[in-house]
């Protein structure tokens, strides 16, 4: 069970921050073009019901940044991971959740000289990966 967790998170950190990283300027160019790969707010595909639920919500405080996922957590049904990542595609932070955990929050401390922009990243065991597009 520990190898298959360590697994997920390695793929989870490495599939955002390809995904995320390589494909942030189509992204910015046209939210359409990660549709049914990434998912947001903006364009939620098949999942338009769940966006509520999904798409991490993000607040700032200083260089603290912290990521939000209204979703419940249970044995059968939760959030996976949080990544922090840079326009640039640097992966700033990661949190893996357990179905014990009783909420998905995680916070991260950006490093100075990091950009402007970011994405913050949730990811649900049944309704894929989600993510929310913020600028400091």
């Amino acid at each position: 069970m520990t190898e298959r967790r360590v697994f997920l998170k390695t793929a989870l950190t490495v599939a955002s921050g390809i995904a995320i990283g390589q494909a942030s300027t189509a992204f910015a160019a046209s939210n359409s073009s990660l549709c049914n790969i990434v998912y947001s707010a903006d364009n939620p595909g098949q999942w338009y019901k769940k966006v509520g639920g999904h798409a991490p919500k993000v607040s700032i405080q200083d260089n603290k940044i912290t990521i939000t996922t209204d979703h419940g957590m249970s044995e059968k049904h939760f959030i996976v991971r949080h990544t922090l990542v840079s326009e640039s595609g640097k992966v700033i932070g990661g949190k893996t959740f357990s179905p014990s955990d009783e909420e998905a929050i995680s916070s991260f401390v950006l490093p100075k000289c990091m950009g402007k922009k970011f994405y913050a990243t949730s990811f649900c065991n049944k309704h894929d990966l989600w993510v929310t597009e913020f600028t400091l």
